[in-house]
């Protein structure tokens, strides 16, 4: 029996009015766009922007495993899309995108439900102009057994969120037992070490103690707490310079934490990880952080072309290779970069400062669409990685884009830069004052809190 279809409800957008602007994803790049667009142009009545998302409010993705290890407050750093839009001159609409009309220019948005299974908007279409997808990226298990069952993944905050709460409860059952430890348990297995696995890593292992320290005394946190840090390369961080993954990679075992490279996945079990060479790994707790692609749904898009990672292809001004209406920016676009490789050729990475060059370029592309201009040509700026190792350390590589010439930073300077990273993206939603005021009021109450999330 065929599946039956949604019929789609008009949305806000008419072909009536100023130019329409449909943004679809809030990641960095997708709001920053939003809010600048909105405050140029939708605040004067020059365009009408609209943005797109599956979820209510917007956390910077890559402070998802500080959200995970209960270290960070999501409630002071979420951004309620509803009320951006409000304050900076666009709209919003809650829904996941499911279909693309380019003949008629129109997004299709999919009923949403909420939590308790309740729908709470129909199926519905929004009209448009010009169309940016900036839906980012998800991790790719490659179709690995068992992961999809067995493991938690990092790629929304309902996904920190639930880590979280199931680390807490595995350490509150552990205190309270009274039979010795099973093999499994209070073992956390993290299956790639990427910036986000690394960074998990080192972020566990300080909060995890401040958490038994909270009257959790039976519980024996170097003896008792066990973190794997599991690696197919031969490095970890095998993406940045090799001396970055060096010192990363030492201080991570200074740390007591277990790291094992060379080691191929070959199923996540209910309570542990089976290698390609037969050995396992027993865990309490899997976290899957390997790989990186764009959503499936992209993958069969209104006809767009896109690579074997789901990606949609584009050309150097942004623009879908199959429609000019339509672009892609951030992790979901597969951007040439002409400069990779020591100029043999490559892709943008999925980093979170491509993705902020490309809302900026995005904004100026737009207008000059508006006025009938030709679009500029964006050119990737690699300003180097920063991998933050929570209180321990912060280390990177700046530059990394001139021909191999990077130069390695670590230490008080680097853990500077990687937060001011957070700093221009809030700035970019927020401006200075209100940047500031919260900077000012979340200092004063981490001196009041504890600085581990309890619950």
């Amino acid at each position: 029996m065929p599946l039956k279809q949604p019929s789609f409800a008009s949305g806000d957008s008419t072909a009536d009015g100023p130019h329409r602007i449909v943004i679809v994803g809030g990641g960095a790049g997708g709001l920053e766009l939003a809010t600048t667009l909105g405050n140029k142009l939708g605040r004067r009545g020059k365009a009408s922007v609209t943005l797109i998302d599956q979820a209510r409010s917007h956390v910077w993705k890559p402070k998802l495993h500080e959200i995970a290890a209960g270290s960070m407050d999501v409630g002071l750093h979420e951004v309620s899309y509803r009320a951006q839009a409000h304050w900076h001159g666009f709209r919003f609409r809650v829904g996941q995108m499911i279909g693309l009309d380019r003949e008629r220019r129109q997004v299709h948005v999919a009923p949403f439900i909420d939590e308790d299974g309740v729908q709470i908007t129909p199926a519905r279409s929004f009209g448009y102009d010009t169309l940016v997808i900036s839906v980012g990226s998800q991790s790719n298990d490659f179709g690995t057994p068992g992961v999809a069952e067995n493991a938690l993944k990092l790629e929304t905050t309902a996904d920190a969120r639930a880590f979280q709460r199931r680390l807490v409860s595995a350490c509150i059952r552990a205190h309270a037992q009274h039979e010795p430890l099973a093999p499994h348990q209070l073992q956390v297995a993290i299956i790639g070490a990427g910036a986000t696995g690394v960074e998990l890593a080192a972020e566990l292992h300080r909060a995890t103690r401040e958490l038994v320290a909270y009257g959790l005394d039976r519980i024996d946190p170097e003896k008792d707490l066990q973190l794997h840090l599991i690696e197919a390369s031969t490095r970890v961080l095998p993406g940045l310079p090799e001396r970055v993954s060096t010192s990363a990679q030492q201080l991570l075992q200074t740390l007591g934490v277990q790291v094992h490279t060379s080691a191929k996945v070959a199923e996540v079990l209910p309570r542990g990880v089976r290698l390609a060479d037969g050995r396992q790994i027993p865990a309490e707790l899997v976290v899957w952080a390997a790989g990186v692609k764009a959503a499936d749904f992209l993958r069969d898009i209104g006809g767009l072309e896109n690579n074997r990672l789901n990606q949609l292809v584009v050309r150097t001004t942004l623009q879908t290779t199959r429609d000019d209406n339509v672009f892609a920016i951030g992790d979901c676009a597969a951007c040439a970069w002409p400069e990779a490789n020591h100029g043999q050729g490559g892709f943008v990475p999925p980093r979170a400062q491509a993705a902020h060059q490309q809302a900026s370029l995005m904004v100026k592309q737009i207008r000059r669409r508006m006025a009938g201009k030709p679009l500029a040509n964006y050119r990737y700026r690699d300003f180097g990685s920063l991998v933050s190792l929570g209180e321990f350390s912060t280390v990177g590589s700046m530059m990394g884009g001139l021909a191999g010439r990077g130069m390695m930073i670590e230490g008080f300077m680097a853990r500077l830069m990687y937060l001011s990273l957070y700093k221009m993206h809030e700035l970019a939603l927020h401006g200075f004052t209100k940047v500031s005021l919260d900077t000012l009021a979340r200092l004063i109450t981490r001196r009041t809190e504890p600085h581990v999330k309890m619950h």
